[in-house]
């Protein structure tokens, strides 16, 4: 049986390709009719998640306790150091068993934002993701939880952070809160090669990501398989970069 989800992909693809076919700018995967502007909707059945032995994908593997160690420079030039580690409690929202991820964002050595990301794995292998607990901090004082939200609460819905299978050209939504987070992306190429700190890895997934709540702004992210997240460089609206140079395990 074809789960739910399976069938919400695929109305998605069908609605990405007839959108593609009707852009006249075909080189240009951030076309001025932002596919952020459809509707979206999507039914969650606590039934089509993983509720235990989580793995995340291939583009997006999980590992309790441990910790991707990204570095960087913003567009200001300040040094950026970026700590993500997947920790052993869960959460649990609209029925479905998140795991959560610490991310610690430190500039020029100190702790400017502290963040714990919710997501959630479907068995089909699609990589969820369901809000996030923000804290921008200022001399060891939160000063906003700007960006902060939950999927199920004041019409919030997750999106899909990385799919099992990702299709060039495909896009999807990664969050949707009205106002607050609408990040979208798109599938550029299966093919990239990448060098980063942590080392050199062929046939890479590169994504664009950008948002209509801050139009002109687009970031690229690099994926190896079996690894994740190798680098993150804004290309368009901001500079800056942060680059994977090691992972550890508590």
């Amino acid at each position: 049986m074809i789960s739910k989800i399976t069938v919400f992909l695929m109305a998605l693809i069908l609605s990405t390709l007839l959108f593609t076919a009707c852009d006249d700018d075909d080189k240009n995967p951030l076309s001025a009719t932002n596919p952020s502007d459809m509707p979206y909707d999507i039914a969650i059945d606590p039934a089509d998640f993983v509720d235990s032995n989580f793995t995340g994908n291939t583009y997006f593997p999980w590992t309790v306790n441990s910790t991707y160690i990204y570095e960087g420079e913003d567009e200001e030039g300040a040094v950026i150091r970026v700590e993500e580690k997947l920790i052993e409690q869960t959460k649990t929202i609209m029925g479905v068993t998140c795991v959560i991820f610490h991310v610690k964002e430190f500039e020029d050595g100190d702790l400017v934002e502290e963040t714990f990301d919710w997501y959630a794995q479907d068995f089909d292998g699609n990589v969820w993701y369901f809000g996030e607990d923000s804290k921008e901090i200022e001399n060891g004082e939160v000063v906003s939880s700007a960006g902060s939200w939950e999927a199920g609460i004041d019409g919030a819905l997750p999106g899909i952070i990385m799919m099992a299978d990702p299709i060039e050209g495909f896009w999807y939504r990664q969050e949707y809160y009205e106002g607050e987070a609408e990040d979208v992306g798109q599938v550029l190429s299966l093919s990239e090669s990448v060098t980063v700190p942590y080392g050199s890895y062929t046939n890479c997934l590169q994504t664009a990501e950008w948002t209509p709540l801050e139009k002109g702004i687009v970031e690229h992210k690099f994926y190896a398989a079996g690894v994740g997240l190798l680098r993150a460089i804004a290309v368009e609206g901001e500079s800056g970069y942060e680059d994977l140079v090691d992972i550890t395990t508590d």
